[in-house]
């Protein structure tokens, strides 16, 4: 029996190639020097592409495979999807849910413990000699015991929650209604409000058109010059020119981010700023998930074409 042709948007690890491969006829879009060439070449034979969350698929590089019928994405991000021509062409769309869900959460937790104790600033402080030169490290603030605000509270917002509370944070959190299992915590409907409220703000919920730029100048104002914005959702969320003009003018007092707008290719003013720290995209970047979000792609694609439900479906 013939394998399904699939369009591979971006690289993934060797230990996903090599069972991509396997199964699939795999048409390697980013190797393609002309990408509109390659695409009018192999796109009549594509039924399945196989995409990454931050590449997603484009309505061009839809429309050009006319008997595309689905579309795996190697993320729990869809929002670079053309949704609404896959709508449109009743194609199915999948994502990686859950297995990534306690990665990106234990991430976000890490991020506002480094830069709330100026972990990395304290290494270097030991490694340059600072220590022994110049005495103890300038201090810092505390975690525990803060007010923490969720910004949408869906599985990794929840997860985020859930660890908070080891710290014995007051937490409150944002979404479109009241969680009947937020126990313990606020809920505030306003972001505003909720930035207002907190000392850590974590940006948790899914991008889409209604979210971008939830976090703009309103909430990045209330949350102020002792707050923490934390994101480890979409870079969309986040208005990038409001924020860098509050860290630059420190009317907001840090930022820890795992995601920016044009990655990797963020925008320089980051680079010269000491009240943010910068990851680059990897809340899920762990071997035991990446594998784990690989098989779910590869399970999703071969549920369709072997007729059977799908493990995850988008729509």
């Amino acid at each position: 029996m013939a394998k399904p042709h699939i369009l591979q948007v971006g690289p993934y690890p060797q230990w996903d190639e090599e069972p991509l491969n396997e199964a699939f006829q795999v048409h390697r879009y980013f190797e393609a020097e002309d990408k509109q060439a390659f695409l009018s070449q192999v796109g009549p034979q594509v039924r399945g592409i196989a995409t990454r969350g931050e590449l997603g698929a484009n309505r061009i590089m839809i429309e050009a495979c006319p008997n595309l019928e689905v579309i795996s994405v190697y993320g729990v991000g869809y929002d670079a999807v053309d949704l609404a021509v896959c709508r449109e062409r009743g194609i199915r769309v999948t994502n990686t849910p859950d297995v990534l869900t306690n990665d990106v959460a234990d991430l976000g937790i890490a991020m506002m413990l480094v830069q709330s104790r100026g972990i990395i600033g304290a290494e270097t402080w030991v490694k340059d000699g600072s220590w022994a030169a110049k005495g103890l490290y300038p201090l810092k603030r505390r975690v525990w015991g803060r007010k923490a605000g969720v910004l949408g509270l869906g599985r990794i917002g929840f997860e985020v929650a859930k660890r908070l509370k080891g710290f014995d944070m007051d937490i409150a959190y944002s979404d479109v209604s009241a969680k009947s299992y937020a126990e313990g915590m606020e809920f505030v409907s306003d972001p505003v409000e909720l930035a207002r409220r907190s000392d850590f703000l974590f940006v948790t919920l899914a991008a889409s058109a209604e979210t971008r730029h939830i976090v703009g100048r309103a909430v990045i104002e209330a949350l102020g010059p002792e707050g923490m914005l934390i994101n480890i959702s979409r870079a969309s969320n986040i208005d990038e020119e409001a924020l860098l003009e509050a860290l630059e003018n420190r009317q907001l007092g840090s930022a820890a981010l795992d995601v920016f707008e044009g990655e990797p290719k963020l925008n320089p003013r980051f680079l010269a700023l000491d009240n943010v720290l910068l990851q680059p995209h990897h809340a899920s970047g762990t071997v035991e998930t990446r594998k784990a979000m690989g098989q779910l792609v590869r399970d999703n694609l071969m549920a369709h074409f072997d007729g059977r439900a799908l493990l995850t479906p988008v729509i």
